[in-house]
């Protein structure tokens, strides 16, 4: 069956997932996820594109983007992989790649599951058990978020104003949305969407896809398992 070309849609955010080759470690050392951030920086302004949330874990990261262009986030990517590939051969003195041929990508619906993505990405290392609160991980967008980040990285989010540092009634609100009980469900369908390049949305939200494109995309259920050898 011939791979599904990837949705596009600019103006709206996009769950980014790029895993390291064979599951492999990606970051290594501090420099590693500091160099990535740096990069991602300079390119989210080279190619125009909004960066809401980041979890840089060991062997993958999770972003939350919104590109201008339907281009700008293949390119964005491209030069991502591309310059942290270059940079940890330089170091290892070694050849290959460094990520998965395909980053997964997921269109996000603005009004109804923008805060529960940054929500799944930002606590990607509490679920891991890496930490027990997202404050103590340093490689994510939530000590940005909450104003204790000296770097700026994130723009501000679709119907606000800040994206919460020095608006203290914001981190406040969010701090508790971070500690709310997450519904059932709601992480599964976020990371299936993810993997499968799918939508993540509400039946509303497909609708609104079609009209922009001007046709369905639907979710589609897990093919047959492989066969064992």
């Amino acid at each position: 069956m011939p791979r599904q070309g990837r949705v596009v849609l600019p103006g709206f955010p996009h769950h980014i997932v790029q895993r390291g080759h064979d599951r492999k470690v990606v970051f290594a050392a501090q420099e590693d996820y500091l160099y990535y951030l740096d990069s991602l920086a300079e390119f989210k302004r080279v190619y125009e594109v909004r960066v809401y949330a980041y979890c840089l874990m060991t062997n993958h990261v999770h972003l939350l983007l919104e590109p201008s262009a339907e281009k700008g986030l293949a390119q964005l990517m491209k030069r991502l992989a591309g310059r942290q590939t270059r940079y940890r051969n330089r170091i290892e003195d070694r050849s290959g790649t460094l990520w998965e041929s395909r980053y997964k990508s997921s269109p996000v619906d603005t009004n109804g599951y923008l805060f529960e993505c940054m929500r799944y990405v930002e606590l990607n290392p509490v679920r891991a058990r890496m930490v027990s609160t997202p404050e103590e991980y340093p490689w994510s967008s939530y000590s940005e978020r909450i104003g204790k980040a000296s770097t700026p990285l994130l723009d501000p989010i679709p119907g606000q104003n800040k994206h919460g540092k020095g608006d203290i009634g914001w981190v406040a609100a969010y701090q508790q949305f971070m500690q709310t009980a997450v519904p059932d469900g709601e992480w599964q369908k976020i990371r299936e969407a993810a993997q499968r390049s799918q939508l993540t949305g509400n039946s509303g939200f497909i609708d609104q896809v079609e009209a922009i494109l001007g046709r369905r995309v639907e979710w589609r259920q897990q093919g047959r398992p492989r066969m064992r050898d």
